[in-house]
């Protein structure tokens, strides 16, 4: 039975991004940055749920989901800011910027996503919602010691706000991996809608 690989996501506007190729740009000549696969601007955004392999004939029940999760939360604000690693800077495996939620919006929206698409039976995530946008990730073969430089320097870089956008709505989005990087195509999406009280 063919199924297709999906997520859950929040696309970037254009300022964003605009702001997240010049940080990868700077980020990039640096001596460590061959340590990296970097992410391309057009496959950056923010992921509130990895979904893994759907039958497609579920897309209309995962958009419905959706629809319920965003009923009820008006459009809100986020912030890019900062710089770190996952799971830490000794041992990098991704580089990462942060997404600063001060509405709490942006918590609430993510855990109406989770409870809506666990009525479907999908599991809800073992770890807290860390809300980031991925510029890189370390390659495989970099040893101990030069992931251990990599993240010392990547702890070291001032990254204040990159700016600032509002979330309108959520998308689930395809992904097909290819050899030269994976292909995104979004497959609906649901407006976020105020309640009406």
């Amino acid at each position: 039975m063919e199924t297709i690989r999906t997520f859950i996501a929040i696309e970037l506007d254009t300022e964003i991004l605009s702001a997240l190729g010049d940080l990868q740009g700077r980020l990039r000549k640096a001596p460590w940055a061959r340590l990296g696969r970097w992410v391309g601007l057009e496959s950056i955004h923010l992921t509130l749920k990895f979904l893994g392999e759907v039958h497609p004939g579920r897309v209309p029940e995962l958009l419905q989901a959706l629809q319920q999760a965003c009923a009820g939360v008006a459009p809100f604000e986020i912030a890019v800011t900062g710089l770190g690693c996952f799971p830490n800077h000794q041992r990098p495996r991704v580089i990462w910027v942060g997404v600063e939620d001060p509405s709490g919006d942006l918590k609430r929206l993510q855990l109406a996503v989770e409870r809506e698409l666990s009525r479907l039976g999908f599991q809800p995530e073992g770890r807290g919602f860390s809300p980031h946008l991925t510029l890189a990730r370390i390659r495989d073969q970099a040893s101990s010691r030069e992931r251990a430089e990599l993240g010392a320097w990547v702890g070291r870089q001032a990254v204040g706000r990159l700016g600032t956008m509002r979330v309108r709505g959520v998308h689930l989005i395809r992904s097909v991996l290819q050899p030269a990087g994976p292909v995104y195509t979004r497959l609906g999406t649901a407006p976020l809608q105020p309640s009406e009280d």
